[in-house]
């Protein structure tokens, strides 16, 4: 692949499958800049609105149901963000950040419909991660210090909003093999083995075009 290429690359993830740390090291291999919450920050500040509302959204589906009823100080209904801010503004907020970030060059994308935003784009490889579920409970009860009915039950109701999120937004499936260029099992290799079985993927897709 020539350097003066620019790839993209997506990553759709189920929790606790390493998905995240699968994303940084092919990053790191392809030379890219990598986004996962950091598009949150640029969506922020494309738009001007507080970033802990991008946070708040943050693949999640029915936000704005709940916030528009605290009738808070800064929400009301005849308010700026009542008439301008709906989720579908976040969304696109956040559609225009990922674009302008691959748009600059050569990038990872974790989560957030990457893959459908940038679905117009060429040198675009989409990927999911799943792993076991006995590995992702494991694996959530170290990073949350919780335990393992509690990490079942974070996997189940985070996994939902995901996938409402992203069937609402993009009208594919999340998670299943059609949506993606690639669906893989972290639990086979590990995520440093399934990283390097990726690139190999990438590198060979790219070389003989697409």
């Amino acid at each position: 692949m020539s350097k003066s290429e620019n790839i993209i690359i997506t990553v759709g993830r189920q929790i606790g499958s390493g998905g995240r740390v699968i994303a940084g090291i092919l990053a790191e291999e392809f030379g890219c800049g990598m986004y996962d919450k950091e598009i949150l920050n640029l969506a922020a500040k494309e738009s001007g609105f507080c970033e802990k509302f991008f946070e708040q959204n943050d693949e999640k589906k029915g936000f704005f149901r709940s916030l528009f009823h605290l009738h808070t100080p800064y929400v009301s209904d005849n308010s700026f963000y009542s008439n301008k801010f709906s989720q579908e503004s976040l969304f696109q907020f956040q559609s225009d950040a990922i674009i302008k970030a691959a748009e600059k060059g050569s990038c990872v994308f974790v989560g957030r419909c990457a893959d459908y935003v940038l679905r117009n784009r060429k040198n675009v490889f989409n990927i999911f991660i799943t792993a076991d579920i006995g590995q992702r409970i494991n694996a959530v009860c170290k990073r949350m210090d919780c335990d393992r009915a509690t990490a079942r039950k974070i996997i189940t109701d985070g996994e939902n909003s995901r996938s409402s999120y992203y069937n609402y937004y993009t009208g594919k499936r999340w998670g299943h093999g059609e949506s993606y260029d690639l669906c893989i099992n972290s639990s086979l290799l590990g995520p440093e083995g399934t990283a390097e079985f990726i690139a190999e993927l990438i590198r060979k897709q790219f070389r003989n075009g697409q």
